[in-house]
């Protein structure tokens, strides 16, 4: 026993709710009401300006393991807090001391220590990780700290006053334990409020409705096999800040959600689906998926129509099975629809797990159903050592179990900043469908795969190889250019 837990009963005395530090360091730690399943697997502790530790609250969320095909729900462990400025994190492991620790993604670089049983290591931004013991990453702790950039609110009155709305426009879940009957369906112009340790059993459903907003670190799951947020058919909508299973957001435009996190282990469990909407928008989310983390189809489920200005910045994928980005495939064969204008940016790539060849690419484009893909755009994409799966995947392909036609090609696009560091990747592929139906213009800007960069005029690179050899790529017939720099 550490002095840490030994100190465990001290905190009794602090407020559970929240604390206020100084003008310039806050502290939110959240309370959960006791039908929450709690984890046994960690402590976590946390602490500002050397005062006293408190106690994280750990949950228990479900998480896919896919094993030889088959899937298996392992117990994950989750927990969320909120801050401003920096704070000091302690994190304990339940049995004997784990001989190694890891704190991804990689690319942060936390400096941590180990001390017996306990890891330490600072935070002095928003940051959502995932701390594993001894290597296991289907019992690891999802921790989420937030940047308490929400106002904390305690009645619908001061939600009303802070978000300017009166107050009948208000949903107010205060900490504890909140069972719909099955959903909430989202009016327009209603401020839903999940307050830190809001435990809300059900579904939120925002359809047809326009300036909405869901916000606060509360938790939203059905508990089932079932999207926590939906945005159907729906214009100007804001999501920010809440951990659910999944957000799809389908036949709507102007949507921003940040400061989200989903985590699915059911079948079919994607992530941010975008289906037939424009002016979509994320900024720094977290994605655990039971299938695709992140999506964009046109015609698909109802929604009918392209896709236009969809952009992500900041955001960690970890498909447990299938994609971590995944763009094409579901269209309308008789609209010749069109994806154009995407954008992502800052992105850390977690893990892939799929033993299906069809459905691999950590960056996925796999185009049919008369689809045209112009215009898209990947930089800053950092990939971590993935279990199964390949790093690129552009295909005009005719997958005939989910599409109609093949697609009506792939063309400019431009990956920039991506970098692999592994060695499980098996080979990417390149390949058009037919003279008609091809991928045009691909430029890679700094690619580089174990902190080798692979250009055009690589030192040592016969003139008669393909550049993309290098990279483990197969690229195929009708491709048109393909350049490295």
């Amino acid at each position: 026993m550490n002095l840490i837990t030994q100190s465990l009963s001290a905190l009794a005395l602090l407020f559970a709710w929240s604390i206020q530090l100084s003008a310039t360091t806050t502290l939110h730690v959240p309370s959960y009401d006791q039908r929450v399943k709690r984890s046994t697997d960690f402590t976590v502790l946390v602490r500002q300006n050397n005062e006293q530790w408190q106690r994280v609250p750990v949950l228990v969320w479900n998480v896919d393991h896919v094993d030889g095909g088959r899937h298996h729900v392992e117990q994950a462990s989750v927990a969320t807090l909120s801050f401003s400025g920096s704070v000091e994190m302690a994190v304990i492991k339940k049995g004997n001391a784990p001989k190694s620790w890891r704190v991804r993604p990689q690319s942060y670089a936390i400096p941590t220590t180990q001390r017996g049983d306990t890891l330490f290591f600072t935070l002095d931004r928003s940051r959502y990780l995932s701390v594993e013991a001894d290597g296991d990453i289907y019992h690891n702790l999802q921790l989420f700290a937030e940047d308490a950039h929400i106002p904390v609110c305690r009645t619908a009155a001061e939600v009303a006053k802070a978000y300017k709305v009166k107050k009948r426009n208000v949903v107010f879940f205060g900490p504890g334990y909140h069972e719909l009957k099955d959903s909430l369906a989202v009016k327009s112009g209603q401020v839903v409020y999940l307050s830190s340790g809001a435990y809300v059993k059900g579904w939120m459903s925002i359809y047809r409705a326009k300036g909405v907003r869901v916000v606060g670190n509360g938790l939203v799951t059905p508990e089932r096999q079932q999207a926590g947020i939906a945005v159907r058919y729906a214009q100007n909508v804001v999501v920010d800040g809440p951990l659910t299973t999944q957000i799809p957001v389908g036949g709507s435009d102007s949507v921003t959600v940040s400061n989200a996190k989903v985590m699915s282990w059911y079948a079919w469990g994607d992530g941010m689906n975008v289906f037939a909407s424009n002016h979509v928008t994320y900024q720094h989310v977290f994605c655990r998926t039971s299938d695709d983390c992140s999506t964009i189809y046109c015609t698909r489920k109802g929604y009918q129509g392209g896709c236009t200005g969809i952009s992500v910045h900041d955001a960690v994928y970890w498909a447990d099975v299938a994609h971590p980005i995944m763009i094409g495939l579901h269209g309308d064969i008789e609209k010749n629809e069109t994806i154009t204008d995407v954008v992502y940016d800052d992105i850390d790539i977690l893990q892939q797990n799929e033993p299906q060849i069809d459905y691999q690419g950590c960056i996925a484009i796999n185009n049919g159903d008369n689809i045209l893909v112009d215009g898209l755009t990947f930089s800053d994409i950092r990939i971590e050592d993935i279990a199964l799966g390949n790093l690129f995947n552009f295909r005009v392909c005719f997958n005939k179990k989910y599409c109609h036609a093949p697609g009506r090609g792939i063309r400019n696009i431009t990956l920039r900043n991506i970098s692999y560091r592994g060695s499980h990747a098996g080979m990417s592929i390149m390949t058009g469908y037919d003279e008609n139906r091809r991928i045009e213009n691909v430029h890679f800007e700094n690619l580089q795969i174990n902190g080798r960069k692979i250009f055009d005029k690589m030192p040592g690179k016969p003139k008669w190889y393909k550049t993309a050899d290098f990279a483990n790529m197969f690229v195929g017939e009708h491709v048109g250019t393909v350049t490295f720099d």
